[in-house]
């Protein structure tokens, strides 16, 4: 009963807005027309007087010239901003984050929890550690709030994690640095699945091109540039729609194909092996990985559960 009231409240509120709106408009409208002749004539009075001054008639025709200018150039670039936000708007690009913006971690942070919550999260990244460890952490969240969840991380121990540390040139980072990321990263996964979460993990060995989070019709990417950290690079927010010549369905595309292709292995968080697959799901084989034994992960689990923990710099 008390939403009803509520309701019926803002539905009057509303209509009361758009008669208030409009009475201000046939007001203004009213006085203007009023205040013409005035204004005629206190013109007319203005130019007698200044029509003989040449220095202030020029100054006023370059004034005039000037106020032009500005406005012509307003309309042009507006007009192309239009015509920008047109074709942004058919790729299916609805927004922009600059990283090195103060305010934009938190701003991605809450979007991404409110996309997320009863979505199955997909994302393609190399280590997962920065956006997964930490309670405040990124994909923390969205695992918590998830229905389920697909994660496609790069393999530590392959040539192009070696070749992806190196490019980075920083002291701190390593291969080693790498697999003790993904360990961590594991050894949350497995707490999340405890409490009853279904995740699934695949590991690849390929160069890494794309940090990519996809929420239901929302897909959030970055792209990994060599020599530079993910986290200064901008963030694109594209939008499923309709008419699917958007860019989301490509690289929701590019996603599937990923975690359909059978060279890409699944992580076993049982045994901790690789299993190979067949496009049928048939097992074809098994790789240890060697990241550890399962007690050591779960006592990396415990671990990572302390708020002290402070987040490392590699993201997903």
């Amino acid at each position: 009963m008390y939403k009803g009231k509520l309701s019926a409240l803002q539905e009057f509120m509303s209509e009361v807005s758009a008669l208030a709106f409009h009475a201000v408009i046939v007001a203004l409208s009213a006085g203007i027309a009023w205040s013409l002749p005035s204004i005629a004539r206190q013109f007319l009075m203005f130019w007698s007087r200044v029509e003989q001054e040449k220095i202030l008639l020029l100054t006023i025709e370059v004034g005039v010239a000037l106020v032009l200018i500005v406005i012509s150039n307003y309309l042009w670039r507006a007009h192309q901003d239009r015509r920008q936000a047109v074709m942004a708007r058919g790729a299916g690009l609805v927004s922009f984050f600059p990283l090195h913006d103060p305010g934009a971690g938190k701003t991605i942070r809450d979007l991404k929890q409110q996309q997320s919550l009863g979505r199955t999260v997909l994302a393609i990244g190399v280590t997962g550690h920065g956006t997964v460890v930490g309670d405040k952490a990124e994909m923390h969240v969205l695992l918590e709030t998830c229905l389920e969840a697909k994660l496609i991380l790069l393999n530590p121990f392959s040539e192009e994690a070696a070749r992806r540390a190196q490019s980075l040139s920083h002291p701190d980072i390593s291969p080693n640095r790498f697999r003790q990321e993904l360990q961590d990263t594991i050894a949350l996964i497995k707490r999340f699945r405890a409490s009853g979460k279904v995740i699934r993990l695949k590991l690849y060995s390929d160069r890494p091109h794309l940090r990519m989070v996809i929420l239901g019709d929302y897909l959030w990417l970055q792209h990994y540039h060599t020599g530079l950290d993910v986290r200064w690079m901008p963030e694109y927010v594209f939008q499923h729609n309709l008419d699917h010549h958007g860019l989301y369905t490509l690289f929701y595309q590019y996603f599937t194909k990923r975690w359909e292709n059978q060279e890409i292995p699944e992580y076993d968080f049982q045994t901790d092996e690789l299993v190979y697959r067949a496009r049928n799901g048939s097992e074809l084989r098994r790789e240890s990985f060697g990241l550890g034994d399962s007690a050591e992960l779960m006592a990396t689990a415990a671990a990572l559960a302390e708020p002290s923990l402070a987040v490392a710099q590699a993201g997903i």
